[in-house]
């Protein structure tokens, strides 16, 4: 039955593309905006570890065709191309999902920063204040380690695009050593990336388990 209704209020997203309408909807269905957060957290950090993954088979792809000694030239573009695409989609769905969690932590705080105003009590007003403070804060933490990943997807693939794009119009061993002198530029970038990656996906972790504790 829960299924059910996720299904219609995904339906009452598509329909309007009004997040707040989404998120009245699911209110109805008792699925409030922390549990979304939560959920879309956990799932933007799922796809930036998927993306991470990616990169480092795209760099291994780029390393194999440096290596090439003899074969089909075309086969080795059209594997690297389609590795190329496999990246942009990964990237793609990375921004996504932190675009997702922005909107409704937007949304959840300004609720929170309604609510707080609505306390009768100046004890329970500060303490309410005290866990909106330490949850927002651990959320800009969060964000700017997302966001500091996300800057590095646009170097790796602006290289790799070069790489692909040079490759096409120069199938023959010479733009293969000259794909060579650009390997440790492309490895260097993509070593940053997954340090960044690696950093965000902790900081989801820890932002997961501070909002499931309260």
């Amino acid at each position: 039955m829960k299924t059910r209704l996720l299904l219609m209020a995904g339906l009452v997203l598509g329909l309007s593309g009004c997040s707040s309408v989404y998120y009245g909807t699911m209110e109805k269905f008792g699925v409030h905006k922390r549990e979304i957060m939560v959920d879309r957290v956990k799932a933007a950090r799922d796809t930036q570890n998927e993306a991470k993954e990616q990169f480092l088979t795209a760099m291994e792809q780029f390393r194999s065709v440096t290596r090439f000694d003899g074969g089909n030239l075309e086969r080795e573009y059209n594997k690297l191309n389609a590795t190329l695409q496999k990246s942009e989609a990964a990237a793609a769905a990375v921004r996504d999902r932190i675009r997702a969690v922005q909107d409704v932590s937007e949304a959840l705080f300004k609720e929170w920063r309604g609510e707080i105003k609505q306390y009768s009590s100046d004890s329970l007003r500060r303490s309410s204040q005290r866990k909106y403070d330490l949850t927002e804060a651990k959320y800009q933490e969060l964000m700017a380690a997302m966001k500091r990943a996300e800057g590095k997807l646009e170097p790796v693939l602006v290289a790799l695009r070069d790489q692909v794009l040079f490759l096409k119009h120069n199938l023959n061993a010479k733009a293969i050593a000259g794909l060579s002198d650009e390997l440790v530029s492309v490895q260097t970038n993509v070593d940053s990336l997954v340090r960044d990656m690696d950093l965000a996906i902790a900081q989801a972790d820890t932002f997961i388990a501070a909002l499931q504790e309260e």
